[in-house]
């Protein structure tokens, strides 16, 4: 089963069976979109990748006053909901302040569990750093 035709498929049928597990538990519960980077403990349990812009560090500056999303208007702005989320979260409380590495779009399809027992979703682009 591909997630995304576009994405290239994982390497091996272990790789494949682990993103298939991986995607038939996340989707239904957080709208997984299979980036291969997950960041849910980092955002009140909210997919990021489920924003219309892909924003993976907070919102557009766009959400309305009653933080609705500026493009899916009839949709409550990711953002929003990842900070009210976070509150709730003693142990992760915090993250959602951390600066999150931009998307590798080459992970997309691959799962975000192998990926961060092996440090993949960790990597970043040449020239990106965090600030101090």
């Amino acid at each position: 089963m591909r997630l995304d035709p576009t994405a290239p498929p994982p390497t091996t049928g272990a790789q494949r069976v682990v993103a298939a597990l991986e995607h038939l538990v996340k989707k239904p519960i957080w709208d997984c979109r299979m980036c291969g980077q997950c960041v849910l403990h980092d955002t009140g349990l909210t997919c990021p990748m489920t924003c219309p812009k892909t924003l993976r560090n907070g919102p557009c500056g766009g959400v309305r006053p009653d933080g609705h999303c500026e493009v899916k208007p009839e949709m409550r702005c990711v953002w929003v909901k990842a900070v009210e989320r976070s509150e709730r979260l003693p142990l992760w409380r915090g993250h959602i302040d951390q600066l999150r590495p931009p998307v590798d779009n080459q992970l997309k399809g691959d799962s975000s569990w192998i990926n961060l027992a092996t440090g993949r979703d960790k990597q970043v682009p040449a020239g990106w750093a965090p600030e101090a």
